[in-house]
């Protein structure tokens, strides 16, 4: 089963000194180059996602700021796709869709930020459109929330997410498992 590697968001704005900083960055931007370099390696095609904020009052992700660019540790290699989207829902008004038809993918590898937002968003989406897909949880980073003014942490966030998606949606795997 052919397959492609999903990099979603992994931008300047989250991480120390961005706009919108998440709990664990590095370390999710790490194992996420663990599973670019693996894909680069044996030639299967990869995307890059990247969430452009074009609004006068954006928080972040501002078109011409530093943090809207992809982080060097993932920055995308000649030949890669750059998908500029404006909504959680990488397929929602992109041409996701049409670029892994194109390559042939019927599974996708997903990782990026935010597990709570895009991550899942996007996720979802592939599942319904067909798509097998596998979610590698270390790659993933997100921040903390809060319910009602109870403080939830990141990792309890990252947690329910990712549960949900195993549920119906999504494998889970490491970068070891790939």
């Amino acid at each position: 089963m052919s397959r492609a590697l999903i990099i979603i968001d992994i931008q300047n704005d989250y991480f120390p000194g961005g706009r919108h900083e998440l709990v664990g960055p590095e370390e999710a931007a790490t194992a996420a180059r663990t599973v670019l370099d693996r894909f680069r390696a044996s030639r299967e095609p990869v995307i890059h996602l990247q969430h452009v904020w074009d609004a006068p009052d954006a928080a972040f992700f501002a078109p011409g700021t530093p943090g809207v660019e992809i982080h060097e540790s993932v920055r995308p290699a000649n030949g890669e796709a750059v998908i500029q989207k404006a909504y959680p829902n990488g397929f929602l008004e992109t041409d996701l869709e049409a670029e892994l038809r194109a390559a042939g993918a019927e599974s996708v590898v997903v990782c990026g930020m935010m597990t709570s937002m895009c991550v899942d968003a996007t996720v979802r989406a592939a599942a319904d459109l067909g798509f097998e897909c596998t979610v590698v949880p270390e790659a993933c980073a997100t921040l903390d929330l809060n319910f009602r003014g109870a403080p939830i942490p990141a990792a309890q966030v990252h947690g329910a997410f990712l549960s949900a998606l195993s549920d119906s949606y999504a494998q889970l795997a490491s970068p070891d498992e790939l």
